[in-house]
């Protein structure tokens, strides 16, 4: 089992950057695949980016590519979200997730119903 905390969110103009941190503790953190998502008021939970327990592969939504990139520390059970070049549409509560991929190493999912554990999220707000 695995608790995820998420940190680093905020109010940020147009265009700005923040990087966000999901710290993760319990057991052997390298062992899950890893994921941000976000949900805006009104909205559905939609997925932002993942990355595979090695590290090696990442996947980015299509809304995201080329501003965004995740990252992981296993030394540190730590992941984060850089973000670049915010746009207002960004506003969200963002939510680290994890899950275990079994025996593959290099598997990301897409779907919010894949991962496992949760943590509580962090807002980020853009404005113009």
């Amino acid at each position: 089992q695995v608790q995820l905390a998420e940190s680093g969110g905020g109010l940020v103009q147009a265009g700005g950057s923040l990087r966000l941190s999901c710290a993760a503790s319990g057991r052997a953190f390298s062992s899950y695949a890893l994921a941000w998502f976000r949900q805006a008021p009104g909205k559905e939970r939609e997925f932002v980016a993942a990355i595979s327990r090695n590290g090696v592969a990442t996947r980015n939504a299509d809304s995201v590519k080329g501003r965004f990139t995740i990252s992981r520390d296993n030394a540190k059970s730590a992941a984060y979200l850089q973000m670049h070049s915010l746009k207002p549409e960004d506003t969200a509560v963002y939510y680290c997730a994890a899950t275990n991929p079994g025996s593959s190493s290099f598997v990301t999912y897409v779907g919010p119903s894949q991962y496992t554990y949760w943590g509580q999220g962090t807002q980020v707000t853009v404005s113009t």
